[in-house]
């Protein structure tokens, strides 16, 4: 049910449904958290590539599936805006996206060749993105203002659960040398999530009418250019590409730092790894949902700007660590952050959304998401490379840190014209559709 304007929900929804609607970030947040840490694995000591390649290496594999989910996620959103069926208008997608996502997985654990593994990758991530896109209109589809915060700090929530996850997955599967088994259990994983949004989620509002054009004109709809138009929701997007790739830069180059900057074995490596992910999901679990309640009260750039002072401290710990307690302390700290950002971030561009558009503009902003973690991989990646050299020396690993700290502060620069209003205050935008000749 949506107000007069038609523009935002007025029906409060019950608690259990915020949580079957959250969940399945839960299973897409471990697929590619998973992933990373496996793939990182396998690069590391299993010998795919020479030394001192593996960064780039990592880069290389991932760049295609990168390029796809940004064109991807923000078409087949825009697409679901529109789409009318049986069951909805964003549950076709989840399904089909979510299927083919176990095939792309078995995929890449059956494959031993890097550029086999690279094309399983590009295409996990075209159907991951063709669930996601749709998916992520949910919340601007169904939760009411008073409940952004709350619904904004369950999807926060069950991102960074998904992603602790995925990194328990990935440390188990470097820990016991069982790499396939790892990928596949990630698959059922995200099945099992999927479920339970395809079975406890109700459908929203009713789709946009096509007006008799093309479903070409509607794809092409989600590339139009009054997005430049949308200032305060440009400047957002660019704020959490940076802040994204920071925690980016830790994330994928986690198994690099434990080896060589704090001399782990794999087993060792794999066990650290597991550590890790403990403190981030307790740090999660401590600041998310209070952080999306404050935020309610005081606005939500002022709590973004907490979260990026606190991780570029928690990541200058991990940097400067000679000890691994001493890095511990930093990704605790980094986790709180993480908690916190994701929660306000997706209230915030939930706020500022044209929201009978949903699926494109969530698709979107997560064109920062998609091109995050290959970003920090291809800038933090080749700077470990050339730092550590064939020799692959731990300053590597702390020089991409050190930048993964800078980051932090341009993420915070970049916010600061993003104007926090309700999307639905200002007078609507005509679309101006790309024209095909």
């Amino acid at each position: 049910m949506t107000d007069a304007a038609g523009e935002r929900p007025t029906e409060r929804l019950p608690n259990r449904q915020l949580v079957a609607m959250s969940l399945y970030w839960f299973g897409l947040s471990s697929i590619f958290a998973g992933l990373t840490a496996i793939l990182a694995g396998r690069l590391e000591f299993t010998g795919l590539v020479e030394p001192g390649q593996e960064g780039r290496a990592l880069f290389a594999t991932t760049i295609g599936g990168a390029v796809i989910a940004m064109i991807v996620q923000p078409t087949i959103g825009s697409i679901s805006d529109y789409t009318t069926s049986r069951w909805g208008r964003r549950k076709p997608y989840i399904l089909i996206g979510s299927v083919l996502d176990v095939v792309f997985l078995v995929g890449i654990a059956l494959s031993n060749d890097l550029l086999a593994i690279a094309a399983f990758i590009t295409l996990l991530q075209f159907s991951s993105n063709f669930a996601q896109g749709p998916f992520q209109g949910y919340v601007p589809d169904l939760v009411p203002p008073p409940q952004v915060g709350l619904a904004s700090a369950l999807v926060g929530l069950f991102q960074i659960l998904g992603n602790v996850g995925g990194f328990a997955v990935g440390a188990i599967a470097i820990a016991t040398k069982q790499f396939e088994l790892g990928l596949i259990s990630l698959g059922v994983i995200e099945l099992a999530t999927m479920m339970a949004v395809f079975v406890g989620v109700r459908e929203g509002r009713t789709p946009k009418d096509r007006a008799g054009r093309s479903w070409r004109a509607i794809a092409a709809e989600a590339w139009g250019t009054d997005i430049f138009r949308e200032r305060s929701f440009l400047w957002l997007v660019a704020s959490r590409l940076a802040i994204l790739m920071a925690g980016g830069v830790l994330v994928n180059l986690a198994t690099f730092y434990l080896a060589r900057s704090q001399g782990l074995t794999q087993a060792q490596t794999g066990g650290a790894y597991i550590v890790m992910v403990g403190l981030v999901a307790v740090g999660t679990v401590i600041s998310v949902v209070p952080s999306a309640r404050i935020s309610d009260r005081v606005g939500r750039k002022r709590v973004i700007y907490v979260s990026c002072a606190l991780g570029a401290i928690g990541l200058a710990l991990v940097a400067w660590a000679s000890v691994l307690e001493v890095a511990y302390a930093g990704v605790a700290l980094y986790g709180i952050a993480a908690g916190i950002f994701l929660a306000v971030d997706w209230a915030l561009m939930t706020d500022i959304i044209p929201k009978a558009s949903s699926g494109r503009y969530m698709g979107l902003s997560n064109v920062a998401t998609a091109s995050s973690g290959v970003l920090a991989v291809a800038i933090g990646g080749t700077l470990m490379d050339v730092v550590g050299g064939p020799s692959q020396d731990g300053s590597g690993p702390r020089a991409a840190l050190v930048f993964a700290v800078t980051l932090f502060a341009v993420g915070a620069l970049l916010l600061r014209p993003v104007v926090e209003r309700r999307r639905e205050d200002a007078a609507p935008m005509a679309v101006e559709p790309i024209a095909f000749t």
